[in-house]
């Protein structure tokens, strides 16, 4: 029964989230629409059968079954329609009312990411300390591509690609939009820089890049016991600094973890640090199963990631919003491009189930930030997505008019109902691949793709 409930509360939270996207975007077309004369005929929060509602306007407002976003149609915009002539119709509009029209929906989503990340920036954002420090390796996993090239703990990445001096988040970055596919570092050890070429590996259902390095950590005080695992049963708790496990020194967690992977479920005796006092715990490790982001794994609940905590005026929480978007926007640009190139693989790209766990989790922790934070990530996704050329959606809509407006003349009628006939084929055999995709992540069982 608990497990259902959290199941429905997460698919409550994830309809919640992507309505209110959804509407968000209907609305943008909604508006512009209005503004140049397009008769809208309705605007409706939610889909299905209208609930109730009134006209004004010539416009229907109403509320329908599903409460799940809503839509805006506007006269005369399929062009498979009949067409009478009227100028309240979408197509008897200027190319360029159109342009904007159809601009409408996805600028709304990218202005919506900026104005979640801008008020989450001037209240409260914190983040784990190590995204924006130099990137300086603090331990290296065993049998690892980071391990095989012989990096040690102490060294510093001065350049990734064409990145100098790059953070740990655009390390990770890198890493993780190219398993399998090499890249220059820079690599400093004793002032001395050393060029060395490595291939980050595929790693768990997303199979993003994986190095196998670690970021320096400046201690191994915890900041996170997970609820009903092991430690959190033993009684480790939140601000204790981890000495020794089976009388080894633990100057970083990754010794733990690598520790773990061979001692399995194996009892640990553990000496912590807590109010200038050592305490022994003895902690039996948890397999705990693959997740969206993790193999199956030994693992006894505990975190040490240090946090920095942002609360800027409007001016600067702007200015970085547009900064992180614009960021965001090229990082997305570049996940598509290396799947149109087939250098990442489609797990990558998460569908519903995918979504609504990272929305379910988000939902879960304390405070509204993280909510938000995904909330905008979706938000500037749905933006970007909505504006790839493909017809049927607005991108396609904006190509359409751009080469109608070099040839000078509209696109024939048939050649459109082809062109829309072949979009829809393509989106819909994208969107089962997306949620095979996704179960084959989720479902254990289920042949994993390529």
């Amino acid at each position: 029964m608990p497990q259902l409930l959290s199941v429905l509360h997460t698919i409550f939270d994830m309809g919640i989230v992507l309505g209110f996207m959804i509407l968000i975007h209907e609305f943008g077309h909604y508006a512009a629409a209005k503004y140049f004369g397009v008769r809208v005929e309705v605007f409706s929060i939610g889909f299905g059968k209208r609930l109730v509602g009134f006209t004004k306007g010539g416009t229907d407002y109403r509320i329908s079954a599903v409460p799940l976003g809503g839509y805006v149609k506007m006269s005369g915009e399929n062009p498979m329609d009949d067409r009478t002539g009227d100028p309240g119709e979408f197509l008897s509009h200027p190319r360029w009312q159109r342009f904007i029209v159809a601009l409408a929906g996805p600028a709304m989503n990218i202005m919506l990411a900026v104005a979640l990340l801008t008020g989450v920036y001037m209240v409260h954002y914190e983040y784990p300390a190590d995204l924006d420090e130099p990137a300086v390796v603090g331990w290296v996993n065993p049998n690892t591509p980071a391990e095989k090239a012989g990096i040690q703990p102490g060294d510093k990445i001065v350049r990734v690609d064409e990145i100098a001096n790059p953070t740990w988040e655009q390390v990770r970055v890198k890493d993780a939009l190219s398993p399998n596919q090499p890249l220059k570092y820079g690599i400093e050890r004793g002032g001395k820089v050393t060029e060395k070429v490595l291939v980050p590996e595929p790693y768990g259902p997303n199979q993003y890049g994986d190095m196998g390095w670690v970021p320096l950590e400046p201690s191994t005080t915890l900041t996170l016991v997970e609820p009903g695992m092991p430690a959190a049963r033993a009684g480790i708790k939140v601000g204790d600094q981890i000495l020794t496990a089976n009388g080894q020194d633990i100057p970083q967690l990754g010794v733990l973890i690598q520790m773990l992977s061979r001692t399995k479920n194996q009892p640990l005796n553990l000496v912590v640090l807590r109010d200038s006092q050592k305490l022994n715990f003895t902690v039996t490790p948890a397999l705990t199963p693959a997740g969206a982001t993790q193999e199956p794994a030994y693992r006894i609940g505990i975190a040490s990631v240090p946090t920095k905590v942002v609360k800027l005026n409007f001016s600067e929480a702007l200015d970085r919003s547009l900064s992180d978007n614009k960021k965001s926007s090229f990082l997305i640009l570049e996940l598509l491009q290396k799947m149109v190139q087939r250098k990442v693989s489609m797990r990558q790209v998460d569908g519903p189930i995918g979504i609504g766990s990272a929305v379910g989790a988000a939902a879960r922790e304390e405070g509204w930030t993280p909510l938000l934070l995904i909330t905008a990530a979706i938000s500037l996704n749905l933006g970007i997505m909505n504006l790839l050329p493909i017809p049927i959606l607005d991108g396609g809509v904006i190509l359409l008019l751009f080469i109608e407006s070099l040839m000078q003349k509209e696109i024939s009628l048939p050649i459109k109902e082809r062109i829309y006939q072949a979009a829809f084929v393509f989106l819909v055999l994208f969107a089962v691949m997306v949620i095979y995709n996704d179960l084959v992540k989720t479902l254990p069982g289920l042949t994993r793709m390529p």
